[in-house]
């Protein structure tokens, strides 16, 4: 099969789809790739490595060309216009963007979005939004870090002694999780809040405190229990009374870390501009969620501004929007990893294309085919 890997070119985007390493298995299967001219350059993948690993360099419009297009994200609408029809495109193409998956029908081709994946354990390989969320955990804290001027760690010198940094971290999935550990590694000192239960343990086990909030509603906690591994929109209840104890927590913090998307839904607020007044000048606030609040404006906290960093009430807000495009070369490794395992569920050992709509997961991440849009 011919297999086209084109540059991506949405602004900040620093990942391809596929690296040297799978490149060489695609090659090995028995696949022609052809990777567009500098696709990789930004993830520290230079041309003559994909070529040394059996890819042929093309141009945009061959890239386009090809039987099969490996993304990262969704084609502009110039892109789309560069498929042929019949073609097949795998990337995270957004199952929540009817525009773009409208124009991908009504381009013909056969698209997947690999963020539609059920959350399952046979999934787990090619569950890309946890492959990069996992990166943008840990790029919140570095970043926080670098934002933050005084140390993480406790230090003890001759001149005096530095007090651990206090870190709250809001919303404990994947990113949030890697966030502990990373901002533990550093020497800080952690509390976390989540709305399931089920993650103290792990956030004790990273070394941080869980902030408690009890439930008292049967209804609050089949909320927090969430659906498909997804937390979903708790009760006025309980957010009342979590936002009270997290606003303690927070007045008290040097960086907070927010962490909570649902999919297909504006970011909750977590973090209200009084609880900003209420920090020491200088904290740092990273929103990973920044520019997914309601109407796409702010995020976790109102004050958050898309890709772009700000300073409000004294404290250093930073609201990157794609935090693992900064760490491009390992993002681009695990992203064309996922991208290398969902294709073994639709292409044969004989390099055939073959969809069968009984998997599970092939049937999730469908989202276009034949002109129509499959996903609702």
């Amino acid at each position: 099969m011919l297999i086209g890997v084109p540059a991506e070119i949405l602004a900040g985007e620093t990942r391809v789809a596929v690296t040297p390493e799978t490149v060489k298995k695609l090659v090995a299967s028995g696949h022609t790739v052809r990777v567009q001219s500098g696709a990789g350059v930004a993830a520290s993948a230079t041309d003559a490595a994909y070529q040394a690993a059996g890819a042929e360099i093309t141009d945009q419009a061959g890239a386009f060309s090809a039987d099969m297009v490996l993304k990262v994200r969704t084609p502009t609408e110039a892109e789309t216009a560069l498929l042929k029809p019949g073609a097949v495109v795998i990337g995270m193409l957004n199952p929540f963007d009817a525009a773009g998956l409208q124009r991908l029908a009504a381009a013909g081709v056969t698209g997947f979005a690999l963020e539609a994946a059920p959350r399952t354990t046979r999934a787990q390989s090619m569950d890309v939004l946890s492959s990069q969320a996992n990166i943008a955990g840990y790029k919140a804290v570095m970043i926080a870090a670098d934002k933050y001027q005084r140390f993480f760690p406790m230090l003890m010198t001759a001149a005096g002694t530095v007090k651990a940094a206090r870190v709250v971290i809001l919303g404990v999935g994947v990113a949030g999780l890697q966030a502990i550990a990373t901002a533990k590694r550093l020497g800080a000192v952690i509390e976390a809040s989540d709305v399931r239960p089920s993650v103290k343990e792990q956030i004790e086990s990273l070394g941080g405190k869980f902030i408690d909030v009890p439930y008292e509603t049967q209804e609050e906690k089949d909320a927090a229990e969430g659906v498909g591994g997804y937390a979903r929109p708790m009760p006025a209840s309980w957010l009342s009374r979590q936002q009270a104890e997290v606003a303690k927590r927070v007045a008290l913090a040097d960086v907070v870390i927010s962490t909570a998307l649902i999919p297909g839904r504006a970011a909750p607020t977590l973090i209200t501009e009084d609880m900003v007044k209420s920090m020491k000048p200088g904290s740092v606030i990273v929103d990973i969620a920044a520019g997914k609040g309601p109407d796409g404006v702010g995020g976790n906290c109102p004050l958050s501004e898309a890709d772009k960093t700000v300073v409000k009430h004294g404290v250093t807000i930073v609201g990157e929007t794609n935090l693992a495009a900064l760490v491009a070369a390992d993002a681009s490794a695990l992203y064309a990893r996922n991208v290398l395992d969902f294709l073994k569920l639709i292409v044969t050992k004989e390099g055939a294309l073959k969809i069968d709509l009984e998997d599970d997961i092939v049937a999730a991440c469908r989202v276009t085919h034949d002109g129509q849009v499959t996903k609702k």
